[in-house]
């Protein structure tokens, strides 16, 4: 029994049946953890109400998060716009709008003879004329080393470089375009938006600078003269320009040399070729869409043909005299230069120079 004053003895509490400490006797509930809280229980007077739930969302932190939440979308739109237009303006091979291909503009001017054109075996004429140096074929037409420009990479310089030449050999070169058998060579190297002014030259040539084939191509009569040696002699050069920031501008400068004959066989015209020369001088536009489809679009024809005579009409076939020929000097064109309008195609016309025909 205990003495007075001692209070009686009591038993240690028991352990708990999980045994161990309380999971949650370390937590410590203060005001912060409080705060930090995303649900809240309802008071004691809340929950005597009609309320299905016990808790409720804490306002504050969920206007807080999805505030957060907006801001960040909103700088990441922001981030991505700016990085693409940075790109935009910063890459200088962008892709931009399309534009139509303006229509080929051509002259024609046919070169007289003085005297009788010279004639004799094709490869004596080429000896003694100024294309006795000349290379024959695609080789005398040479790519000059491509550069880069401000929008154009090296490959698409070389490539619009090597359209060209394609052009010029298929318009120039090309037998069956020569002998008027076949178009399709020159015509598929153009941009569509040309294509349809190629199809009325080549149809119903007209000589008014817009739609005459010896604009476009190189073709004689077949009726009335031929190749007498397939090795057409040319030389000439290249030369490219960007144009504005989206286009790509090549000029080809070239003289080709041709060995003709009269289309009649015979033992009278085996040995009587004569040269015919043509100077092209050919402006091409590119724009990338070009370079990807292989194409050109040919701005400006500047030809200079002879030996013909002035008074024949050029704009379906080049009509050459041939050897022993000579052009009526009485049929030379009058130019009135207080004239309007356009030139009579027959005034196109100038003098071959003597040094040009093959000596004797």
């Amino acid at each position: 029994m205990a003495g007075r004053g001692q209070p009686p003895e009591v038993p240690p509490p028991e352990e708990p049946s999980g045994g161990g400490e309380d999971e949650y006797r370390s937590t410590v509930f203060d005001e912060a953890f409080i705060r930090a809280a995303r649900l809240q229980e309802f008071s004691a007077r809340e929950r005597m109400g009609e309320h299905a739930q016990a808790v409720r969302p804490r306002p504050g932190r969920a206007r807080r998060t999805g505030a957060r939440q907006a801001l960040l979308l909103v700088l990441l739109v922001l981030l991505a716009f700016g990085t693409a237009v940075y790109l935009g303006v910063r890459n200088p091979y962008q892709v931009p709008l399309a534009q139509p291909a303006e229509p080929l503009r051509s002259t024609v001017v046919r070169l007289v003879p003085e005297g009788p054109v010279p004639g004799g075996p094709a490869a004596g004429l080429f000896a003694h004329s100024p294309a006795a140096g000349y290379p024959a074929g695609a080789a005398g037409i040479v790519l000059p080393p491509a550069a880069p420009t401000t929008g154009f990479s090296e490959d698409q310089v070389r490539a619009a470089l090597g359209i060209a030449k394609d052009y010029l050999v298929a318009s120039s070169l090309d037998p069956a375009v020569l002998g008027g058998r076949t178009v399709t060579p020159a015509r598929q190297l153009l941009d569509p938006d040309q294509q349809q002014q190629f199809d009325q030259s080549t149809g119903a040539s007209k000589d008014d600078g817009r739609h005459a084939v010896s604009g476009w191509l190189v073709r004689f009569d077949p009726h009335q003269a031929v190749l007498a040696d397939p090795a057409v002699r040319v030389q000439g050069t290249l030369h490219y320009a960007q144009v504005g920031s989206d286009q790509l501008e090549v000029t080809s400068d070239h003289t080709f040399t041709y060995a003709l004959r009269p289309a009649a066989s015979g033992k009278a015209t085996a040995g009587r070729a004569s040269l015919y020369t043509v100077h092209r001088e050919l402006r091409f536009r590119f724009d990338r869409q070009d370079l990807r489809t292989h194409r050109a679009a040919l701005l400006t024809s500047t030809v200079e043909a002879g030996p013909q005579s002035c008074d024949t009409d050029t704009s379906g076939t080049l009509r050459p005299l041939l050897a022993g020929e000579r052009a009526d000097r009485a049929h030379l064109a009058v130019t009135d230069p207080y004239a309007t309008g356009l030139p009579a195609p027959s005034a196109l016309c100038g003098v071959l120079a003597p040094k040009s025909q093959p000596s004797p």
